[in-house]
């Protein structure tokens, strides 16, 4: 296929993903006409409809999808394989573009991004916090960062923390005005005021999670405030309005300080943490090689 046939190529999958002539020509660098003509000469070129067109919307046809789901990953490796070569320099350079949970790019991936970059100025790090399962191959990012547990079974998965653990938590001054015992049991929940986590993706409450000797439990708790952000579940609980369920280390400094106690240890024994995931088959950069080394976990 001559080159231009090629350059005509990788801009119909710029269209077809984008789903528009005008967002497609602005990534590319070019003229939305000119954008559409190409697509016109390339349909006519092979003979068969690639782009159904309406006058508020782009779509891909069967053909065009056909397309797109076959030789667009084709594409995509030959351009990053050629980016790997360009990057074969004295210094590694390139962006590398990782969807992180907020907790995960504040103390993990930030700090180790802080670290690499003065010594490889011609890398870019581009992060995405997001708390919802993003699916990276569709995004287009290099790499995801989430909890052990909830990566998908066909990624590569590289641990980047220690694990983690739960901590059920509440003021003293909570304890001392809660007219009930201290739990011992996660069902004496039902007689405390607690805290709720909302879930920002599915707009579910959590259930908090205990298990101890192999039992598993899943308790519905109530209480006078709901929020969807830890940080101000923190802030809630050390103003004594109830007990919260965290991870053990955003609450670390105010168990060694007093400000907050904790109880049922016993019932939450600590989980896998954080992974870097990527999807097997997809050849990665120099930078991102130097940045999954940093990141790599070896406690």
């Amino acid at each position: 296929m001559p080159r231009e046939n090629l350059n005509d190529l990788a801009a119909f999958l710029a269209v077809a993903r984008e789903r528009s002539f005008t967002r497609a020509a602005a990534k590319l660098g070019v003229s939305p006409s000119a954008l559409s003509h190409a697509m016109r000469g390339l349909e006519e070129q092979l003979g068969v409809r690639l782009l159904t067109r309406t006058t508020r919307s782009v779509a891909p046809t069967e053909a065009g999808e056909r397309l797109l789901d076959r030789a667009g990953p084709l594409l995509e490796g030959i351009q990053a394989e050629l980016a790997a070569l360009g990057e074969l320099r004295s210094k590694p350079a390139g962006t590398v573009r990782i969807t992180a949970l907020d907790h995960a790019a504040e103390t993990i991936l930030w700090p180790a991004v802080r670290r690499l970059l003065p010594d490889y100025p011609d890398i870019v790090v581009e992060i995405s916090v997001d708390n919802a399962l993003t699916d990276i191959v569709s995004a287009r990012f290099d790499a995801g960062i989430r909890l052990g547990e909830q990566v998908a079974r066909d990624m590569i998965a590289v641990p980047i923390g220690p694990p983690l653990r739960m901590a059920c938590v509440g003021a003293p001054a909570y304890f001392a005005a809660a007219g009930a015992p201290p739990p011992r049991d996660p069902h004496d929940l039902a007689r405390h005021a607690c805290i709720n986590l909302r879930f920002a993706t599915s707009g579910g409450l959590y259930a908090w999670e205990f298990e101890r000797d192999g039992r598993e439990l899943k308790v519905r708790v109530e209480g006078p405030v709901i929020l969807n952000d830890p940080r101000m579940i923190r802030q809630v609980a050390l103003a004594g309005f109830g007990l919260a369920f965290l991870p053990e280390d955003h609450v670390a400094a105010d168990l060694a300080a007093g400000t907050l106690v904790r109880v049922l240890e016993d019932w939450t024994p600590p989980f896998p943490g954080y992974h870097l995931y990527y999807p097997s088959r997809r050849q990665h950069s120099p930078a991102f090689a130097l940045l999954l080394e940093a990141l790599r976990y070896r406690g």
